[in-house]
């Protein structure tokens, strides 16, 4: 990276970034790297920051669990890089002398006896923005099983695991939502994030550090989500 470029990343992003925002340096690692893998050929930055993450107390299951959570946002194909990383990144650090706990394996979902279809819609319905009926009802006439692929693979098979819970699992969400540009799909989990309690200043803080990565716009357009949900709740 050439001299300047490199003096006005540091300066900006670790810098000016950094101190701006209220995130914990653990949350901070996490939303980036759910920001990396949801935009894709960052294994460079995905690979610091994977090792940001581990370095600040999050757990190898914990980051794969994230990373699994971006086959939903991202598609699988991000998750599989995710995963490739992280496991080069565990090789590095073990052949440094750096033990990481990687047992027990990745977690699974508790078993309760019902249907993912009623996992999923439980799991939705926390969030309190909409139902799993209405969800279905407004797609219904378009693609009948799109909904019903949302609640049981989204919320059913992956978001309601127990690895993370819910409020740092729509941290990471906002992270990659924001990264992808997908406003509508942000303006709903910006809504769950409140909903379940996390602080619009800390949504604001996830925009700016994940936007200093997507680029301006991409951070100007979550920003004006947050503001019209915000609007909105008022």
């Amino acid at each position: 990276m050439p001299s300047a470029l490199t003096e006005h990343f540091i300066g900006f992003l670790y810098g000016e970034v950094y101190e701006s925002i209220n995130l914990s340096p653990k949350n901070r690692e996490l939303v980036l790297m759910a920001g990396l893998i949801a935009m894709g050929d960052k294994t460079a930055e995905l690979n610091v920051h994977i090792n940001g993450a581990l370095n600040s107390g999050w757990t190898a299951v914990e980051i794969q669990e994230a990373m699994l959570q971006m086959s939903v946002y991202s598609g699988l194909p991000s998750s599989v890089n995710g995963m490739n990383t992280l496991k080069e990144v565990l090789g590095q650090r073990k052949q440094r002398g750096i033990t990481d706990v990687t047992n027990p394996p990745l977690a699974s979902k508790q078993k309760t006896g019902k249907s993912k279809l009623e996992v999923g819609s439980k799991q939705l319905e926390k969030l309190q923005v909409i139902d799993a009926k209405a969800l279905q009802e407004a797609y219904k006439d378009v693609s009948p099983n799109f909904a019903k692929h949302v609640i049981e693979y989204a919320f059913g098979d992956i978001l309601s695991r127990p690895a993370l819970d819910y409020q740092t699992r729509e941290m990471i969400t906002i992270a990659a939502l924001t990264a992808m540009g997908a406003t509508n799909q942000l303006k709903f989990h910006i809504q769950g994030a409140l909903n379940l309690g996390i602080p619009s200043g800390d949504i604001a803080d996830i925009i700016v550090l994940v936007g200093a990565y997507s680029g301006f716009p991409s951070m100007a357009n979550a920003t004006n989500a947050l503001k019209e949900v915000l609007n909105e709740r008022k």
